[in-house]
This record gives structure tokens, sequence and C-alpha cells, in this order.
């Protein structure tokens, strides 16, 4: 897992499992391992609420949604690299603090600082992930 940096607890839970799979998928730019993590009726919110990946804040449902998003989101990007400093897994959920810093085909960088959380079924398959961070905080750190 080149791209993911965990400081957290590695304690085996199914939902940090998930979130630790998504992650390394996302940070080898595997699109079709990263879509397989998610069950056919997932949410992604990243970030919660609207944004320019999502103007209505109604998130991206369902396979075909999620796929497009990698296309809108993930896929412009060089590379990204996820910083874990702590996570807390409860219930089928684990939340995971840390930032994501985003390589860009230009070369400038950009970092996002939140709590990104996933939510899976009883299968380990992502239900939910759900990424709190702030746009224009992120645009700001642009270098």
């Amino acid at each position: 897992m080149s791209g993911v940096h965990w400081k957290a607890t590695r304690e085996s839970h199914p939902a940090r499992d998930a979130a630790l799979a998504s992650m390394d998928a996302v940070s080898r730019g595997a699109k079709e391992e990263w879509l397989s993590l998610f069950a056919a009726d997932a949410v992604v919110e990243d970030p919660v609420g609207p944004s320019a990946f999502d103007p209505e804040g109604k998130g991206h449902h369902g396979w075909e949604a999620i796929s497009a998003f990698w296309e809108t989101a993930i896929a412009q990007a060089e590379r990204i690299e996820f910083f874990i400093d702590d996570s807390f897994a409860c219930g089928n959920e684990v939340a995971n603090i840390g930032t994501i810093t985003t390589h860009l085909p230009d070369g400038s960088t950009m970092d996002a600082e939140g709590v990104f959380s996933y939510r899976v079924d009883d299968e380990g398959r992502v239900k939910a992930l759900r990424a709190f961070w702030e746009f224009d905080r992120a645009v700001a750190t642009l270098r």
C-alpha cells in the first residue's frame, strides 16, 4: 500500500478493512477493484453536501453513479495519497481522520483534511462512503 500512510490502529474490523482496501485501490488507480468493494445500492458522498463533484449534494448512488464519480474526481488526479492519523471502528462503520493529498497532472498538489467514514453490510461490502472535508479549505492548500 505505497499510497496509504497509516498511523492508526490496524486492528481488523470489516469497515476498517474495507476502508484500507478502498484507499489502496484508489492510490493505485485500480478503478474496477475499487468498484468491486461497493454494494450495488451503495452511496458515495465525497465531500458530504453540495460540491463541484455533486452540485445537488445527494451523493452518488449505485455502481454506475459511483463509476462516474471516479471519472470526475479520481481519474483526474495524477496520483492520490492517504495519510490516516486515527481510526475509530464502531458497529459496522469506521471513521478515519487524516489527509488526502491529490497530485494533479500539472505538478501541483492539494490536501483535503477531514474525517472519512465507511459503512459496510454483513458481507463487508461498502454501503456508504462519506467524506467530511471542506472544498474551499482544500483549494487553499493548492501548491
